[in-house]
Formats: C-alpha cells, sequence, structure tokens
C-alpha cells in the first residue's frame, strides 16, 4: 500500500552513472606533492614497485521511515508515484577568469593521466572480456549522443560568474567541492542549501557530475554544493563516507557566507553517492547519540534527506551488482570487506535496537526512484522507506513509472521544460515559503539542451 508523502518540517538548525562498464574509468585526484595522499589498491593490483598493497574490509545495512501528514497542498495531493582553491570563490576580472580557466585546464591534464594510470591497473584486475568491450562501446556512444548538452552544461561549469569551483573542506585529496549560487537581488534573503554528494558507482564520482543539477536548482533560488570525495582504488567506503562528512561540515558551517540559510539545508545523494550521503548522515546520528564523540556538525542541522536513485542494503544488491558486472570481488574491495556489507548498509542499520536513539535523530528521509532502474533497482528505495516507517523515522518513496537510472539525472533534465522529479523536489523545498512557490509558478520554461531524437536515442543504448 502507498505510503503519504511526508511532510518536512524545519528542524534544530535546518536545507550515475550507475554501471558495471564505469569500472573501466576510474575518476580520481592525487596531489602527488602533497605527503597525505595515499593510493589505496585492491591485493590483486601492483603498484610501481611491485608491491603489492592489501586492503582491509568494511561495510553495514540499514531500514526505513515512519508514516507522516502532508506537508502542504503538494503533499495532500502527491501519492506514491508509479509513473580550491578557496581563490576560487571570485571569478569576476579578467585576469581572474584566465587563471581560473588555466588552473581548471591544468587540473583536467593531471586528472587525465591519473585516471588512465588507475584504469589499466583497475583492467589488470578485472581482466577485459566481452561484457566490457559491449559496455564501452555503449558508453561511448551513449555519451555522443547527449554530448550537444554536455557541451553546453560544460560552458556554464567554467565560465559562469555564478559557480564557485574547487573550494577546499578538508586536507585530504579530493576534498573540494563546487558551489551553484543562484543571481541575487537587493533585498534577497538567505536562500535554501541543498549538500549533494554524485554518484559514479563508487569509482567514478567527481564533483562535475551534479553540475546539470547544479545549474537548474540555482535558476530555482536554491544553492547547491557539490561535494567531491575520493574514490576506489584512491579510498575506499570509509574514505569516501569520512569525505562526505567532511563536506556536509563545511557546508553547514559556512554556507551563510554564500548567502546560504543555515536553517534549510538538505542533504541530497544520487546512486553510489544518495549510498554514501545516508551512511554520513546516519554516522553522524550514531555519533550524537554516543557520549563524548566530538563532531563539527549536527544531524539537526539537516532539515531533510533526498535520496535518488540509491541503494541502502548492500547485503541484498551484491549479487545484483555482480551479475551487472560490477564483480564480488572488486565491490568487497570497495567497501572493505563482506564483514563491512552490514555496517555499510544503512536499511539493516537503523533496525538494530542499539543504536534506536540515533535513529530518532535523524530527519525526514525522501527517496526517487525510476521504476525502469536496471543499475539499482527501484525496490532498493521501496524497502528502505518501509523499514524507516516501521522502526519510526519519517519517510516516503517516490516512484516515477517507466524512468531509468539515468533518465531523472541526465535525459528528462536535458528535455527541458518541466519534469517530475525535479519540479517534486523544488516543490518540498519551498514547501514552506509562500514567495518562492509564487515565483516557481512563473518561472519560464527551461531551454532544451539536446533534441529530443538524440535523448531517445541516447536511452536506447545506455549501458547504465
Amino acid at each position: 500500500m502507498p505510503s503519504q508523502i511526508l511532510p518536512i518540517s524545519h528542524r534544530g538548525l535546518p536545507p550515475a552513472i550507475e554501471t558495471a562498464a564505469a569500472s573501466i574509468f576510474i575518476k580520481t585526484e592525487i596531489d602527488n606533492d602533497d605527503p597525505t595522499a595515499s593510493l589505496i589498491v585492491s591485493s590483486k593490483f601492483e603498484d610501481d614497485d611491485d608491491e603489492t598493497v592489501s586492503l582491509s574490509p568494511l561495510l553495514s545495512r540499514a531500514s526505513s521511515y515512519t508514516t507522516i501528514s502532508p506537508i502542504n497542498n503538494f503533499y495532500q495531493q502527491r501519492r506514491r508515484r508509479t509513473a580550491s582553491d578557496s581563490s576560487l570563490s571570485s571569478l569576476s576580472g579578467g585576469g581572474s577568469r584566465r587563471l581560473s580557466i588555466s588552473r581548471s585546464v591544468g587540473h583536467a591534464a593531471a586528472d587525465t593521466f591519473l585516471v588512465t594510470r588507475l584504469s589499466f591497473k583497475l583492467l589488470r584486475y578485472l581482466g577485459v572480456g566481452y561484457r566490457w568491450i559491449l559496455r564501452f562501446l555503449a558508453l561511448g556512444c551513449y555519451a555522443v549522443l547527449l554530448m550537444p548538452g554536455f557541451i553546453q552544461v560544460g560552458y556554464n561549469y567554467f565560465f559562469s560568474s555564478q559557480i564557485r569551483r574547487g573550494i577546499v573542506y578538508g586536507d585530504q585529496p579530493r576534498n573540494r567541492l563546487d558551489l551553484y549560487l543562484p543571481k541575487t537581488t537587493d533585498g534577497d534573503g538567505p536562500k535554501p542549501v541543498i549538500a549533494f554528494i554524485t554518484g559514479g558507482a563508487w569509482i567514478i564520482g567527481y564533483k562535475a557530475w551534479g553540475s546539470l543539477l547544479g545549474q537548474q536548482l540555482s535558476e530555482r533560488d536554491i544553492i547547491v554544493a557539490c561535494i567531491d570525495y575520493r574514490n576506489f582504488p584512491q579510498g575506499t567506503i570509509g574514505d569516501m563516507v569520512q569525505d562526505a562528512s567532511q563536506g556536509i561540515s563545511f557546508v553547514c558551517n559556512n554556507i551563510s557566507e554564500y548567502g546560504g540559510d543555515p536553517n534549510r539545508i538538505y542533504l541530497m545523494g544520487q546512486s553510489a553517492g544518495a549510498h554514501i550521503a545516508a551512511c554520513a548522515l546516519l554516522e553522524q546520528a550514531i555519533k550524537e547519540s554516543g557520549e563524548g564523540e566530538s563532531t563539527t556538525w549536527s544531524v539537526s542541522q539537516i532539515t531533510a534527506y533526498f535520496g535518488l536513485s540509491g541503494g541502502y542494503n548492500l547485503l541484498d544488491l551484491i549479487d545484483y551488482f555482480n551479475s551487472r558486472g560490477l564483480y564480488r570481488s572488486l565491490f568487497l574491495s570497495i567497501m572493505e570487506g563482506e564483514q563491512s556489507l552490514r555496517k555499510y548498509s544503512p536499511e539493516v542499520m537503523v533496525q538494530d535496537p542499539d543504536i534506536k536513539i540515533a535513529v530518532s535523530l535523524l530527519p525526514p528521509i525522501i527517496l526517487f526512484h525510476g521504476t525502469a532502474d536496471y543499475s539499482i533497482p527501484a525496490d532498493a528505495s521501496k524497502d528502505f522507506a518501509e523499514t524507516l516507517q516501521r522502526v519510526g523515522v519519517r519517510g516516503e518513496s517516490i516512484l516515477y513509472e517507466g524512468k531509468t537510472h539515468t533518465d531523472l539525472f541526465l535525459q528528462d533534465p536535458m528535455r527541458g521544460g518541466s519534469d517530475e522529479m525535479f519540479e517534486d523536489l523544488v516543490s518540498i523545498i519551498h514547501a514552506d515559503d509562500s514567495e518562492s512557490r509564487a515565483k516557481d509558478a512563473v518561472a519560464p520554461r527551461r531551454r532544451r539542451l539536446v533534441p529530443e531524437f538524440m535523448i531517445k536515442l541516447a536511452r536506447s543504448v545506455s549501458p547504465f
């Protein structure tokens, strides 16, 4: 029986590509001059000195949210649906812009070299069979068909004065985030904020993957912080969760300096990023419910959590991922071993009576998923929401009929106009802001980035 869409009440201090083929491409960023940087690889990888490096295991499971009353007319009507550098914070001025672009190009060149080197190491571990070759070709076709949209988004990413790229939030490799700021006018108050963790199969996640979502949400007066994090083999799941938590801490403690409202901070993740963000949120709640453990941000500062096409029970998903090409041995290396699967499975962990107090601290949780998603089945969100409800947490799953893993995140936004998931997300964030809702009602239609026939072809060849 479909559950009711939950109300979002402001609390305390208030707001992908998932594919086996993705394993071939590893997005990492290591500063060779940084003594704190390290490369973590599976025991079957060989480093440059022909020495092997061992991995230690890690991970856990989790659950879902209590039924909730409507938040406003949106929630009353909507039912379950089936259908840096710090110096870069200023981009004004020709000289500073040229310097910013030069640094970005240099970063891209370093990334390309690193990606190539680590990809070959990963391929030696996996071996290359016909399945990988076919998916690699499909990925190439998919990217070419959507290239007109990628070019436009990339141009705005590098040249828009409303985007602050590469803001440093920690001392580890990849501890950077991008901020997407709305246009401001005199008299504008602080804006709601989304701290966003991108997806990428825990292997190719990168902050720029959230650029399309960030640019479109900023047009609706919502600040988006896309948080980067270490990927495998540069780090394992524990490092990813640690990085995400540090990025969230930076947003909670510094967003007011960029015009953000510290009482309206939302946490969001997509695909693998949804899993990482959920783990970071639950881990923080456990810390806060303990005694004497110091924290730099609080779960009470998060107004709500949004999970987009995520997986929250790794014990149930490991065999499915293996059948999709994210092989069990590789996945266990990412997750630091089979004994850690429970620890990093939020759906399982929230059912543990020993952390009942921590679970009670969690904010409302809304999970978006397409019913035609075959990278991570829609049941992953549905089951998590139901589990949350059983343990007394406010949660809801919103399912979109016939939508795939990338429809909600790429194809639909590139169509322009209006798409259900985006409008639902904005409506939830602006639920208690009548002025923002009035602006949303008259907002211009988003422009199309890719012709429809190319989007349909891309969808048909997508390996995700």
